[in-house]
């Protein structure tokens, strides 16, 4: 039997150039996703950009609507996180009225992919400054879920977000967990992380997720249901 081909559109901030890759990896029934580029400032991300970031996202998906993607995948965690969980709600409900598309949030996938692995806390690793670290706290709390520990990149602008490599999050993370992790999750994106979780999961045998494969996972789970 042939497997579906989905259209899907990731909408990611302008400097982004890791999770396109990783995702048509990990996603092999949408590949190659489009991509919207979202304009944003060069440096960290803060509360008071999002108005300006929601209106430029909205702007970025508007070239690709003629293609009607089955699926968007928001996928700006840092925006998730600044927004807190009604914003980051209110931006998937204008996306799926402007798309008509099924959406999924990296933001909501880091709740769904914890929950379901039945954990209450997780060691987390982020390249994030402390408004957006505090977000992300705040998040998880309102869902339930605690941060055992977090250690951060704490990255001032893209460019540095940028240079970090594969091995340096493999370092941090490991230099992250403690003997009482239950879960790690690494927060962000941009961070890349594809050959990262697997090796992760095999050293430190709890469940292990970053940004991006939790949204492929929440993506995959999305079309799934849509096709029953």
């Amino acid at each position: 039997m042939t497997r579906k081909q989905w259209t899907g559109l990731l909408v990611v901030p302008a400097n982004n150039t890791t999770m396109e890759p990783e995702m048509n990896a990990l996603c092999p029934e949408f590949a190659p996703f489009l991509v919207a580029r979202v304009k944003r400032p060069a440096r960290a991300l803060t509360r008071e950009d999002l108005p300006a970031y929601r209106q430029s996202t909205l702007e970025a998906v508007e070239p690709f609507l003629g293609e009607k993607p089955d699926l968007v995948v928001y996928g700006c965690t840092a925006a998730g996180f600044l927004g807190g969980r009604a914003g980051n709600a209110s931006m998937v409900e204008a996306l799926r009225a402007r798309t008509g598309a099924a959406v999924v949030s990296t933001a909501e996938a880091m709740e769904q992919v914890l929950r379901h692995e039945n954990v209450a806390e997780t060691a987390v690793v982020t390249p994030y400054l402390a408004a957006v670290n505090d977000g992300l706290r705040e998040v998880l709390g309102e869902a339930g879920l605690a941060v055992e520990t977090l250690d951060s990149f704490f990255c001032e602008t893209t460019d540095a977000l940028g240079r970090i490599t594969a091995a340096q999050v493999r370092d941090k993370a490991l230099a992250t967990v403690t003997p009482r992790s239950r879960a790690l999750f690494i927060a962000c994106s941009q961070l890349p992380t594809l050959t990262v979780v697997p090796d992760l999961r095999a050293r430190l045998a709890i469940p292990v997720w970053s940004s991006i494969s939790a949204t492929a996972w929440a993506a995959s789970r999305m079309m799934a249901r849509e096709a029953v």
